[in-house]
């Protein structure tokens, strides 16, 4: 008499520490489209209401702390590499395949943390993407010249750069580069990045490796 076969036992705990991989892709897409549609309908809202940068004055929330203001943005985040929109958008599109890959065939769809945190970050790339590719149609209304004196942009040339609006500042003491949604959503998706590699990841291989060696000698006591 034959004994039975053995059946091994799946590990379930580790599935349902993480989203199904359709669920997770939901919630990654989910996030993006949010994202970029909340950072691309205040874009449209302040600056309708305030009109292009230079045209109106601040609209001062908090005196001496916080105020709306239109402000372009050649440059990446905060303001960073100014005149540079065509390398930024690069490395924009670069960046997004990137992290389709790293969801896909990495499998950071596995991990609910690393989903949301991607997921902020995709929109606040296409968020900023959308309006270095000029698709917002406004034009320069004033010539902008380079730091030599140069021409960069004539009045009526499509304007290729961020727009920015949210201004935090304390008096004359600190004054923070004018920003936007996206800006935060990436912002709090490489914060959330940083924690996954410095806590979340090093305390999971930590747990991994426990698991791994409580595991071996109970599997030589079954085969013993």
């Amino acid at each position: 008499m034959t004994d039975p076969p053995v059946v091994e036992k799946t590990d379930s705990a580790a599935p349902s520490a993480a989203p199904g991989t359709l669920g997770a892709w939901v919630l990654f897409v989910l996030l993006a489209v949010c994202g970029t549609a909340v950072d691309l309908a205040t874009k449209w809202w302040i600056f309708n209401r305030l009109g292009l940068p230079g045209q109106s004055p601040p609209w001062v929330l908090v005196p001496g702390v916080l105020s709306l203001e239109t402000t372009y943005n050649e440059g990446a985040l905060f303001g960073l590499g100014d005149g540079l929109s065509w390398l930024f958008a690069v490395l924009s599109l670069v960046a997004l395949v990137g992290i389709v890959v790293w969801l896909a065939w990495g499998q950071a769809i596995r991990q609910r943390w690393l989903v949301v945190a991607l997921g902020l970050i995709v929109g606040g790339i296409l968020g900023n993407l959308y309006d270095r590719l000029g698709w917002h149609g406004l034009t320069w209304h004033h010539v902008v010249l380079n730091a030599d004196g140069t021409v960069r942009h004539h009045v009526g040339d499509p304007v290729r750069a961020v727009r920015d609006w949210i201004h935090v500042y304390y008096y004359d003491k600190f004054d923070w580069p004018v920003f936007n949604i996206a800006d935060s959503l990436l912002v709090c998706g490489v914060l959330m990045l940083l924690v996954h590699a410095w806590l979340l990841e090093p305390k999971r291989e930590k747990e991994t490796t426990a698991a791994d060696q409580t595991a071996e000698p109970a599997a030589a006591a079954r085969e013993g």
